[in-house]
Formats: structure tokens, C-alpha cells, sequence
């Protein structure tokens, strides 16, 4: 395959003026060994990655403490989660630092659409992420791509999902301009992404959202919200406009507002499933997938945690169970992101996940789960009948420490801890740990007695007989869930 004419940019400048950038035709690339040169140096995947998000540093070191490979995450600026505790450079270059000291990798979100005067001041900030090290940036625009192959040469370029990539021409194409991953849009079966993995080159990596919340309108390319309220979601600042509940007007009535309802609460119209695919990630990974992405740079530490560790767990199993590690993670046959094809057969080995995972994903806040739309014949939909989360589980407490002579638990509370209550006790790697709240022993950060647990953000400890390790998160019953 080769094509005539592919486009490529250096830098100029104009006489007496500010730096511009000056495109240039690169005529009869071949195009694989044009691919095969552009990866040179890119890192390659041994195993599948879990792909946690992170909304500040202590999300971020919390998904790398429960497993996560890579983490991606906003900076203030040109990220599709506009919020005040996105990460400034400096925390950018902490997480850098923190991830790699860890073997762990770091992308940053660079994927809003930029209008013609913020594009100096992006192609800046990615030199800037690029001279931090980071590891990736993840764009949409084809001419930041093109921008950030120069100010950040030695940095990986991923595709968002907010480019819409649904085929292999696209996916190829993105690869021939220097991205070394895509993002595929959401709307993909399964059976797309085989049929898009087939035809685009093994040094591309494939990565696809396989929980969290799923927008509206297709890959998230949405105006309700800048309609609404003049918050653009294309900037990362999305009100959300789609989950509100909505009444008709007659247009010969202005003011009559009429409800429409499916329940006494009314109906919403455009509130998308959430997607969870805990129990489907051996069919993710034999499709193509290299990264498996958890949707959340808005949520919870508590929910980060949960989630990298379900994912990781389920990770760790298929490649035990399909013969490429041992139980400690030696490697016993080379792991390939690659598909089942009928002229490249690959033993089909059914994947047994522990029972407890399968709870996971309903102990942290979600909306109705569906599977997206990998199976086609069980789509995602909407809920017209709730809004709102789900919320049945809270986090108790982070343990901040253990010790062991006195067979004592120290924990920083976040919510009440009454004595008799079930709580769960959640940490890397394995099945969550139940038990009861003590009835005795209960103690303050000065060691007096306690009757309960009652004051969030402060030390308190009891009586444990199991070693808990420091970060280690507590989690009990909700009271009340958020129905809509």
C-alpha cells in the first residue's frame, strides 16, 4: 500500500512576525515501512494495559498502589474535563516521576478542538508536557497531532475516542501521520474491532473504554450542553445538559410545561447506560484490544481503586488461564495483542473470573450498566425511569497504618464506622476482605475509647487480627443511594 502525496509539518517562521507552522508533502511513503519507522522506540506492550484516569495526585498514586499500568489525566488547560483540580505542570511532573519510579506510564489529555487563537499556546503546553517527560499525549485535532510530532518528538501521540475512529482506513491513516495508538470511538462491536485490528499494522496499539459512563451522542461530539448553558463539551466543560429531566411546551402555551412521565419522578430521555464488561474481558482482549481504559477522570479515589483493581484482576486471570503467565507473572508464551483469525488460529480458552469480581463494579457509583455496544445484540441504551447514581456502597476509611504488636488498625474516617457493621476492607490484588466493625476497642487519635466512628477526616483505629497494608481502602453499606 502506498500513497502519493502524505503530509507532514515542520516548523518556519514568518518575516517579522511570531513563529508559524509550514506543511510540507512527503511524496511515495511506503506506507508499512513508514509506520514500522515512526515506532521505532515506542515502547511495546508484553501484556494487556489497564488504563486507570486520574483527576489529582492522590487518584493517580492510589490507581498505580491498585495495579493500574498507565494513567491518563487532564492538565488546566486543552483537556475534555474542564474542573479546578486538573493538574498544573508541576503535579504533572510529580505524577511523572511518581508513575515511572513505579514502571508505570502517564498520558495526558491534549484532545479538546482548539479554535485558530488557542493554538499557540496549546503547541507550548505540549512542548512543555514533552520536556516533563510524559509519556503520551492524547489528541483529537489532526493538526495537534501534527504540531505535537514536533514539539514533542521523543513523546508517543494516542488518538482520542473524541476523533471518532470506527475503521481501519482511518486507524491507518492516523498511524501513517505519527499517532502510535487510537482510541476507537464507542459505538464499535466486537466484531468491528476485529475487523479493524486485522487490517492496521502490529506496531499499533488499539485501546477501547471498557467501563464507566458513556455519553449520548456518539463519541461524545455533543452541543446540548453549550445550547443549554453555554458550557461547550468540546472544551471538557459539559454540564451534563442530557441526564436533566425535561417537560414539553406547547408552542401555543409558552410557560405550560406538561411532564412527561414514565414514573411519578417524570422520564430522561438521553440518560445513557453506564458500561461495565468486568465479565466480558477475554472476549475485549481476543478482539485486538492492547489497553483496556476505565472512563473517570471525575470520579473518586475510592472508585479509581475499585475499578483498577477488578480490571487488573480480571487481566491477570485471562493471561494465567490462557497459558502466557504463571501464577507470580513469568512469562510462559509471548503475549500478542492480536485476534482469532481463521487462517491464524488461536486456542479459544474460556476465562473463569472469581465470583467476588462480578460484585465489584456495583459497590462503587454508577448509573444501570449495560455491556456498550460490543454485542450487538444487547446494546447500550438509556434509563428513562432513574437519574442520577447509584450509590449502595461509601468508602469507611483509608488505613494509614497497622500495627502489628498490638494487633491494631489506624485509619483516616470518611464515613460513619458503627460497631456490627459489615464492612469490607479493599487492597491490591485480591478479594476484598469482610468482617465486622469491633464492638470493642474502638479508639481516637489520642487512644481514648470510642463508641462509633462518627467524624470524618480524623485518625481512629481498632482491634484487627489481620495485617492491613497502609493505603488499603474500607468500604461499607450506603444508608440511602441516589435513585433520581
Amino acid at each position: 500500500m502506498r500513497l502519493s502525496n502524505t503530509i507532514a509539518l515542520g516548523f518556519g517562521s514568518a518575516q517579522d512576525g511570531p513563529p508559524c507552522y509550514v506543511l510540507r508533502l512527503l511524496a511515495d511513503i511506503d506506507t508499512l515501512g513508514h509506520v514500522t519507522e515512526l515506532f521505532e522506540g515506542v515502547r511495546r506492550r508484553t501484556r494487556p494495559e489497564v488504563l486507570a484516569p486520574a483527576g489529582n495526585l492522590a487518584t493517580l498514586k492510589t490507581a498505580f498502589d491498585f495495579g493500574a499500568d498507565a494513567v491518563y489525566l487532564g492538565g488546566k488547560d486543552f483537556g475534555m474535563r474542564s474542573a479546578p483540580k486538573n493538574f498544573a505542570l508541576e503535579d504533572i511532573e510529580e505524577a511523572v516521576s511518581y508513575a515511572h519510579e513505579r514502571g508505570g506510564r502517564v498520558f495526558v489529555t491534549c484532545n479538546i478542538l482548539p479554535s485558530s487563537g488557542e493554538v499557540e499556546a496549546m503547541n507550548n503546553y505540549m512542548g512543555q508536557l514533552g520536556d516533563i517527560g510524559v509519556d503520551a499525549l492524547i489528541v483529537t485535532d489532526i493538526g495537534v497531532l501534527m504540531a505535537a510530532r514536533e514539539v514533542a518528538p521523543n513523546t508517543e501521540v494516542h488518538i482520542s475516542t473524541q476523533a471518532g475512529v470506527t475503521n481501519y482506513q482511518a486507524a491507518n491513516a492516523l498511524a501513517q501521520l505519527g499517532a502510535s495508538r487510537v482510541v476507537l470511538a464507542r459505538e464499535l462491536s466486537l466484531e468491528d474491532i476485529r475487523e479493524l485490528r486485522k487490517h492496521t499494522p502490529d506496531e499499533l496499539e488499539i485501546e477501547a473504554f471498557v467501563h464507566g459512563s458513556m455519553c449520548m451522542a456518539f463519541s461524545g461530539r455533543c452541543l446540548i450542553s453549550q445550547h443549554t448553558t453555554g458550557r461547550d463539551a468540546n472544551h471538557g466543560d459539559c454540564a451534563q445538559s442530557c441526564r436533566y429531566k425535561y417537560h414539553v411546551v406547547e408552542e401555543r402555551r409558552p410557560g405550560d410545561f406538561i411532564p412527561v412521565e414514565i414514573t411519578d419522578q417524570g422520564t430522561f430521555l438521553f440518560n445513557s447506560n453506564d458500561m461495565n464488561t468486568i465479565e466480558h474481558v477475554h472476549d475485549i482482549l481476543d478482539a485486538g484490544i492492547t489497553s483496556l481504559k476505565i472512563e473517570g477522570r471525575a470520579k473518586s479515589a475510592y472508585y479509581v481503586a475499585a475499578m483498577t483493581n477488578a480490571y487488573k484482576t480480571a487481566v491477570n486471570e485471562y493471561m494465567i488461564q490462557c497459558g502466557f503467565e504463571d501464577e507470580v507473572g513469568n512469562i510462559l508464551t509471548p503475549f500478542h495483542d492480536q485476534i482469532h483469525l481463521p487462517e491464524n488460529p488461536r486456542p479459544v480458552v474460556p476465562v473463569e473470573y472469581p465470583g467476588w469480581l462480578a460484585d465489584e463494579p456495583y459497590k462503587v457509583t454508577h448509573r444501570t450498566y449495560s455491556t456498550g455496544f460490543y454485542y450487538p445484540e444487547n446494546p447500550a441504551s438509556e434509563d428513562v425511569n432513574r437519574g442520577g447514581y447509584i450509590n449502595e456502597w461509601v468508602l469507611g476509611g483509608i488505613v494509614t497504618d497497622y500495627d502489628a504488636a498490638e494487633r491494631r488498625l489506624y485509619l483516616h474516617s470518611k464515613n460513619k464506622l458503627a460497631p456490627g457493621k459489615e464492612m469490607e476492607i479493599l487492597f491490591p490484588g485480591r478479594a476484598p476482605v469482610v468482617m465486622e466493625v469491633p464492638a470493642q476497642g474502638l479508639q481516637d487519635d489520642k487512644g481514648r475509647a470510642v463508641e462509633t466512628i462518627n467524624h470524618p477526616a480524623r485518625i481512629f483505629s481498632m482491634p484487627c487480627d489481620i495485617e492491613i497494608p497502609k493505603g488499603a481502602m474500607i468500604r461499607v453499606h450506603a444508608r440511602l443511594y441516589h435513585g433520581g
